[in-house]
Formats: structure tokens, sequence, C-alpha cells
């Protein structure tokens, strides 16, 4: 009885301290409706005559106090942001594995056997259902594959919104949640503009490629992911640097690029092929040697698709 009685009275001061909010709409002095309040809230106090309304108000901020931004920071109790990266979004409860307490001593033996049980347990409650477990294995796969390709945490976002909404609309019945993880990331690095190819992406995959092609089409299709074609100029930077290419063969390939694109002959091509062939040309119009075995190797494409991409370009420019 005497519990219920506190709350009744908690709950009453709340409401009477809301009621008192709610009734100061003016200055009683000059009749004034500009009313300032002070950055803590312990006072409000009329702009025009300065009289202070209400002061020794309820504060409901933080003990601490801080003067300029970069102490509010440093203050604030926050814990880490939530990420689409981890299956229960980050929230959760993390047991470290070494036996040891907060001074660095051993456990006792009791101890060590509570502890392994509470571990078990967690694991437990944090994939509690197929649906979870399922999410857990497909997002550590889509982090390994990420760091294998230098990909950063940004699209790996993306990636994993992509999976949980095909997650969500059960697309993933019948397929493999590697060959879903996979695509999805392919999903993401397309949406995004990151040059990454199929060929790239496939190498550090557990799929096999056509796979991943089917299930990329198929994702697309029903989430209605409208992404444009790959631009092949959006390979140059990176297969230069890989070629220690100079500056002038970047432009010069850019400008081949421009111009194939201006005349049409990028569609149904393939990107990485036709930006392999673009600094072949660029090389030898800029007098630097560069072997088409070389560019094969870091476009990962054949030297026949070099040399036929080639011979288009140099029709199309007319330097035949």
């Amino acid at each position: 009885m005497t519990r219920l009685t506190r709350r009744q009275d908690r709950g009453n001061e709340t409401e009477r301290t809301a009621d008192e909010q709610a009734s100061v709409k003016g200055c009683p002095e000059c009749d004034s409706s500009t009313l300032l309040t002070n950055a803590d809230g312990s006072e409000t106090v009329c702009e025009d005559c300065g009289l202070v309304i209400k002061e020794e108000t309820i504060d409901h901020g933080p003990e601490w106090r801080a003067f300029n931004h970069q102490d509010r920071q440093q203050k604030s109790r926050v814990g880490a942001p939530t990420t689409q990266t981890m299956h229960d979004k980050g929230l959760t409860t993390t047991i470290d594995w070494k036996d040891k307490d907060v001074y660095g001593r051993s456990l006792s033996a009791k101890k060590r056997q509570q502890m392994n049980r509470l571990r078990t347990w967690q694991e437990r409650i944090r994939t509690k259902d197929a649906g979870e477990r399922n999410l857990q294995i497909a997002l550590s796969e889509i982090d390994r594959m990420a760091s294998a390709l230098g990909i950063p945490r940004s699209i790996r976002e993306v990636a994993c919104v992509l999976y949980r909404r095909a997650l969500d609309e059960d697309l993933i019945l019948g397929r493999s949640i590697e060959g879903i993880a996979t695509c999805c990331l392919y999903a993401a690095c397309r949406s995004e503009n990151l040059p990454r190819s199929l060929k790239e992406v496939s190498d550090v995959s557990r799929v096999e490629r056509k796979e991943i092609g089917r299930s990329y089409i198929y994702l697309g299709r029903e989430l209605d992911l409208e992404i444009q074609p790959v631009n092949p100029k959006q390979y140059v930077p990176r297969f230069c640097s890989a070629l220690g290419s100079s500056d002038a063969v970047e432009a010069k390939t850019n400008e081949i690029l421009d111009n194939s694109l201006a005349q049409g002959l990028l569609s149904g091509k393939s990107p990485t092929g036709y930006a392999a062939a673009a600094i072949y040309a660029a090389t030898l119009l800029c007098d630097e040697q560069q072997t088409q075995s070389e560019i094969a190797a870091v476009a990962q494409v054949t030297e026949v698709t070099i040399r036929n991409r080639y011979q288009e370009q140099i029709d199309a420019m007319d330097l035949s």
C-alpha cells in the first residue's frame, strides 16, 4: 500500500510540473510572450523586462557540465552506433573469452564454469530462431568478402540492408545464403558506383559466377533496384594505378572512352574489357610500353578481348 501511495505521489508531482510548464505562456509583469529558457532549463526569463518567471525547475539533464561542443562530446555517455552489418544491429552484450576479472586476476574454477555457461546461453539468445541464424551467417559472409575486396564501411551497410530486405520478402527460399549475400554485395557496389567487376566479386565468393549472376538478376527484379549500366571510366584510375601509367595515358584513355560512348559502342560490351582496350590504345598513342598481357592481367580479361575492343576504338577514332 505504501509503494502504491509513493507512485501516485510521484505521478501527481509529474503532472503538476507539466501543468506549470504549460501554464506559463506570457510574462505577468509586461504581458510579453517572448520568454527565454537557459541552456540547462533551470530558469525562464522574460526577454523584454528581464523578470525571472520560473527558477529552480527540475533539471532532467546529466550531472556534469560542459562549456563547449568538444567537452560535451567527450562527456556524452552513449554506446556504439547501431549498424546494419550485425544481425542484432550491435545492440547486444559481449562476454569476454578471457577468464579474468577486471583487475586481470584469473577466475576460480567455479567462476569459470559459470562464465562458460553464460557464454553458451548468450549465443543461444542472440540467435534464437532460424531467421537470425540466417542473418548472422549472411552478414558475416558479406563482411568477409568486403574486407577481401577493400570495400568501405558505407557500402557494406547498403549490402546488409539489401539482404535484410530480401530476407523479409522471403526471396532466399530455395537459394543459397552465400549466393544471395554475394549478389547483395555486388548490387551495393553497382548502386554506389564502386568499380568492382563480377569476376572480382566471384573470386572471393564461395559460389560460382553463374549463380551470382542469376541471383543478381532475380534480386534486382524482385526488389525493383534501379541500377545504371557500369561506366568503363570508373575502372580507369584503378587500372592505371596498378600498371604505373602516367597522367597523360589516363587522360587519353578517358578521351577514347568518351568518344566510344558517344558513338554507342559500349552497349552490350564488358566495361572492364573496354577500359583495358582503351588503356592499351592510350599507351600506344602516348609512346608508353604496356603489353596486352600486362593489361589483361590487371583488368582480368583475355588478350583476345583487348584486341577486339582495341580495333573497334581505333576505327571509331579514324586512327587506322
